[in-house]
């Protein structure tokens, strides 16, 4: 495909709903996960024949914005506005184009629609992005997820990270008993010392104000990495002290989600002053706000991670591209494509902890 040829192209498209199956309950402090849903948005050009851009819109209930919306209208809406238009044909015009098409409260839309076109714009060949990760040149370090439930199961889960040569483990938090929670992290530590093995703490905003540094120094003492939103978020000042004088680095996640204008991101890290953020480009608005915040922090020093947000390998192997195209150095949380029973075969595979891609593997249906 020429990607030089003359500006403006013609697309077509059409959106299918895809429901995933948890290969096990996924517990989260907003409750516990049996299925999730995703939008699959695939785009092509009339003049050319079996060369397709797919993209992913995979909000999250209870989280995303358009948690409640009619996405399926949404979606019919955002396609006939992409038949009638004319789409700047390059990776910057593509990304000027979407965030101008798609509205503010719709950022898995926008994910999906920047992804599907761009994967069209390098050739249907689930390319976004020009990234050593999807030449197979480059590894992305991840961290081993730990889902919420009863100890046991918790407890088999970080067995089977660290047997799979995770030395990054992130545990979710904030759903059992803290005593309990206290007492998993405490075996860890028994048996791996933070040189052996880093440990992060996602709190999905469950703790209380009141109750934060209590509970934030008595985490402290695992030796943590960082405890993502320890309370909910839109609580600025409260979590501005917190990370002021917690024993423990704090990262804001949910925090992020619904900002859209630059000005405001800069207002919050210059308010808050995190040491981390986490970035969720299905729920920050996509690849351009992504940059947007990463730009931002690192003017400020402050640290980022990129995270996926339970989509299927379309998404995922999104999110990787772009991550890729950064410097990065921490492990990322790009682990959740081995979480359903009927994800889209791809040539994302995990081994030692890091994140690959085999092109020569290619693609399932979708």
């Amino acid at each position: 495909m020429n990607n030089m040829e003359e500006n403006p192209v013609k697309v077509d498209a059409e959106w299918q709903k895809y429901t995933l199956d948890f290969k096990f309950d996924a517990g989260t402090s907003r409750g516990v996960l049996k299925t999730k849903d995703s939008y699959f948005l695939k785009i092509w050009r009339p003049s050319e024949t079996g060369v397709v851009g797919w993209g992913e819109a995979g909000p999250l209930p209870k989280l995303s914005p358009e948690d409640g919306e009619n996405l399926a209208a949404v979606m019919d809406s955002y396609v006939y506005q992409l038949r009638k238009s004319t789409i700047p044909w390059s990776e910057e015009g593509i990304l000027d184009f979407c965030s101008t098409m798609i509205g503010k409260g719709f950022p898995s839309l926008r994910f999906a629609f920047e992804t599907a076109l761009l994967d069209l714009y390098h050739g249907g060949k689930r390319k976004l992005l020009d990234n050593a990760f999807y030449d197979g040149q480059e590894q992305i370090s991840i961290n081993g997820l730990i889902w919420m439930g009863d100890t046991d199961f918790m407890l088999k889960q970080i067995e089977d990270k660290l047997d799979q040569g995770f030395s990054c483990i992130k545990m979710k938090i904030g759903a059992i008993n803290f005593e309990e929670e206290c007492r998993v992290l405490g075996y860890i530590r028994s048996r791996f010392s933070k040189d052996n093995i880093t440990l992060r703490v996602d709190a999905n905003g469950a703790f209380l104000p009141s109750e934060a540094m209590d509970k934030l120094r008595r985490l402290a003492a695992f030796d943590l990495h960082s405890i993502e939103q320890p309370i909910k978020a839109g609580q600025y000042e409260e979590m501005r002290q917190l990370c002021a004088s917690s024993p423990l680095d704090i990262a804001l996640d949910e925090d992020l989600i619904g900002i859209e204008e630059v000005s405001d991101k800069a207002a919050l890290l210059d308010t808050v002053r995190p040491p981390f953020i986490i970035l969720k480009p299905t729920l920050v608005g996509g690849i351009r706000s992504t940059r947007e915040w990463i730009a931002l922090a690192e003017e400020r020093n402050i640290g980022w991670w990129m995270t996926s947000a339970l989509e299927s390998n379309i998404g995922l192997n999104a999110i990787a591209q772009l991550t890729s195209a950064f410097q990065v150095t921490l492990p990322q949380g790009l682990g959740t494509g081995q979480l359903y029973r009927n994800n889209v075969p791809s040539p994302l595979t995990i081994g030692n902890g890091s994140l690959s891609y085999h092109p020569e593997m290619g693609w399932g249906d979708i």
